[in-house]
């Protein structure tokens, strides 16, 4: 694997030349899911002419820029910021103007092999769990519905697999006889001590009808009759981690924030700092760094693959999407009951969406400005590839 100057604004680094360069050696080695192989092909093949696009020939001075098409793979860490900005303008029209509190769920780390081994029902009985501590706690120390935005990570800042779910939450809640909204402290949601206990009540509970089907059957550190009652003991004996910050004030911070959570990847092109054919190397946190081996950053890549259809954000309560045409209406009335409905205007096209995330606009010649005519293109070499500018941060 060779490195090459990159085009300014773009990272210098690309995920796409790892997998191309060591999936093979992966593939040898380890037994792939359908879902993740079809990931590592998704990002391989992202804005190379496997997947089509167009010549943008300009009018003017006739410069010539083949733009390949991208995989829109929800793991590809080139495809998010656009979806990003389309989610935050979809959520903007339902978001209450209140204050937002996160708070965070983790799974213990006694959970953690059997949630890599069947991801879909233990980490849906994480869901469960925390959206059920939330929407309790709210109900019974409240007697109101909160509003409740939940995203699944499950990663760690050097890939190691962590599962936890970030949680936007309400600084309050629409009374159960929808007559007035019930605001909470200024400063907490509720004591952290309490949502753990309530989190790690439910999510046992969770387990247990789990076991009682029969999911955790083809598990192999639970085929011993008496393993999961074990597990079970650990579980209620550890303390479980729930972490709350203070809330946002204004609900557009809001979105922004919660827009970088729902779409970041496990990680992005920018964070590497250098890639060889023996190491993979990127920044972690606090100034720190990580270096892989190439394969070992691909396994750890990999294990954070979610199964097909399965949903990473997750809406509750005021928020929910049953609530969209009673509950949330009158909440929102209670809140800002003399605002003005927004207007049926039409809404930003994706190139206006890229145009104000990149300051490019796809429809001008990169040289000169001029219009340019989007042309079918007929064949490429498929290593030449094009992804589009990035602004420089």
């Amino acid at each position: 694997m060779t490195s090459r100057p990159a085009p300014a604004g773009r990272p210098l680094f690309d995920i796409a030349d790892i997998v191309r360069a060591h999936r093979g050696e992966l593939e040898a080695e380890s037994c792939l899911s359908p879902a993740q192989r079809q990931v590592l092909s998704a990002i391989e093949l992202c804005r190379t002419a496997a997947l089509g696009g167009h010549l943008d020939v300009c009018r003017s001075c006739g410069h010539q820029h083949p733009a390949y098409n991208s995989c829109r793979n929800r793991h590809c860490p080139k495809c998010q910021a656009l979806r990003q900005e389309q989610w935050i303008a979809a959520r903007a029209a339902r978001l209450l103007p209140v204050r937002h509190f996160h708070v965070v769920f983790t799974l213990p780390r006694e959970l953690r092999s059997l949630a890599k081994a069947l991801p879909r029902p233990v980490l849906d009985a994480l869901f469960s769990a925390a959206s059920g501590t939330l929407s309790d706690l709210g109900s019974s120390r409240l007697a109101a519905t909160l509003g409740i935005t939940m995203v699944l990570h499950t990663w760690t800042r050097d890939l190691r697999f962590h599962p936890h779910v970030h949680a936007l939450v309400t600084a309050g809640g629409l009374a159960h006889d929808r007559k007035a909204w019930v605001r909470t402290d200024p400063s907490y949601l509720f004591p952290v001590t309490m949502m753990g206990t309530v989190f790690r009540a439910k999510m046992l509970a969770c387990l247990h009808r789990l076991h009682e089907q029969g999911v955790f059957a083809s598990f192999d550190e639970l085929r011993d009759p008496r393993a999961f009652d074990r597990l079970m003991a650990r579980l209620a004996r550890v303390s479980w981690v729930v972490f709350a910050k203070k809330p946002f004030r204004r609900p557009d911070h809001v979105l922004r924030y919660l827009g970088r959570y729902t779409h970041r990847v496990a990680i992005s092109n920018s964070r590497f700092t250098a890639v060889t054919n023996d190491a993979v190397t990127f920044r972690t946190k606090h100034g720190k760094s990580a270096t892989l081996h190439p394969l070992d950053f691909l396994r750890r890549f990999v294990q954070h693959v979610l199964p097909d259809g399965f949903h990473k954000i997750r809406h509750y309560g005021l928020y929910a999407g049953t609530a969209v045409a009673d509950a949330l209406p009158a909440a929102r009335s209670l809140l800002a009951p003399n605002t003005t409905p927004p207007t049926n205007s039409a809404p930003p096209t994706w190139r206006d969406r890229l145009c104000s995330l990149t300051g490019r606009d796809v429809d001008r010649c990169r040289v000169c400005g001029a219009l340019v005519d989007h042309l079918p293109l007929a064949s490429c070499d498929i290593r030449s590839r094009a992804p589009p500018l990035r602004r420089a941060a």
